[in-house]
């Protein structure tokens, strides 16, 4: 099984006027069912997501306020990943006359065309804020924040690989979002921009396309879809079989490739430009060893040498701990 999870932004996505319909909470169940997880991305305020969404016990984790806070509904608790709106920004506010907005815990929120007044005050004010779109509301953060920063946070914890996410939404901000997943989502109702930058459009709109979502990945993983998404497959060569030269691809999941060849024919060369190429999907990787070909990479992380046998469990750690470089099990010893 390769996607183990989804990630879900919630207003016009998950949701319709605020509300979930049953039949989308009885897909989340039959998700869960399957053994996969559920993670919410939003832009709203945690407080206002415990007022609203009934079911937050379906989700193993909740990004809110763009990346802001993380929550975990099993225990409450929540996290802040962004230090709150600076006082003097939100006073600024005040005196030049804007009158609806809101402030939570990381972030200002208000409505278009109030992002001129915001604006003008983080430059006269000096600030490194930046602002947000999300349909007609507007969201003033820290920099750096966003549902790709507060999607990798929940990640994390729970010790998965964006790679094995598909990720699901609607709107400006959840470009940050599918960029961020392995499989991207657009549902029917989403921005024409968000659709064409998508892996998938579903035909069901908001809360029925993810619905759709689940189903196609109880059914068959995305095994079709997936495979011939850009960020699922690794270049291998060209072939020179035809008049013009072909690239040729092998997937990036469940792929065994072996490589072939009388000494000095270039396999080191051409294993070694594969995991790069791995490497700058951000795949994690993990690399046996047998003659210490590795000891020296600058970029990979070593357990074992010529005196000291791998520890397994060391490896295992190793792998689970953000941010998830190469590892290599020097087998020597």
């Amino acid at each position: 099984m390769r996607f183990l999870a989804i990630a879900t932004d919630y207003d016009n996505t998950l949701a319709s006027d605020g509300r979930v319909a049953d039949a989308t909470w009885d897909a989340l169940e039959r998700l869960r069912a399957s053994g996969r997880q559920a993670i919410l991305v939003s832009g709203r305020e945690m407080d206002d997501l415990l007022a609203v969404c009934p079911r937050l016990d379906l989700f193993s984790r909740v990004v809110a306020e763009n990346g802001g806070v993380l929550y975990t509904p099993s225990t409450g608790t929540r996290r802040l990943l962004a230090p709150p709106p600076p006082p003097a920004f939100v006073e600024e506010l005040k005196r030049r006359g804007l009158c609806h907005f809101s402030v939570s815990e990381t972030l200002v929120a208000t409505m278009k065309p109030a992002e001129q007044i915001a604006l003008a005050a983080i430059r006269d004010l000096g600030l490194g804020l930046q602002i947000i779109f999300n349909g007609e509301a507007v969201m003033i953060v820290s920099p750096g924040i966003s549902k790709a920063s507060g999607l990798q946070e929940a990640l994390s914890e729970l010790a998965l690989s964006a790679f094995n996410v598909a990720g699901v939404g609607d709107a400006e901000n959840d470009h940050a979002l599918l960029d961020a997943c392995g499989f991207s989502v657009a549902v029917a109702n989403a921005l024409p921009a968000l659709k064409a930058h998508a892996d998938m459009i579903t035909s069901h709109a908001a809360g029925a396309g993810v619905a759709e979502l689940i189903d196609a990945l109880v059914k068959d993983d995305l095994r079709e879809r997936a495979s011939v998404t850009p960020r699922s497959r690794v270049l291998v060569g060209h072939s020179r079989d035809g008049e013009e030269p072909a690239d040729r691809y092998c997937a990036a999941h469940g792929t065994v490739a072996l490589l072939a060849g009388e000494s000095g024919c270039g396999k080191s060369t051409a294993c070694a430009g594969l995991l790069e190429r791995l490497a700058g999907m951000h795949q994690q990787l993990c690399i046996i060893d047998p003659e210490g070909d590795y000891q020296n990479d600058e970029d990979t992380i070593v357990v074992g040498d010529a005196h000291t046998a791998p520890q397994i469990e060391e490896v295992v750690q190793l792998l689970l701990r953000p941010p998830r470089a190469a590892v290599a099990v020097n087998l020597l010893r």
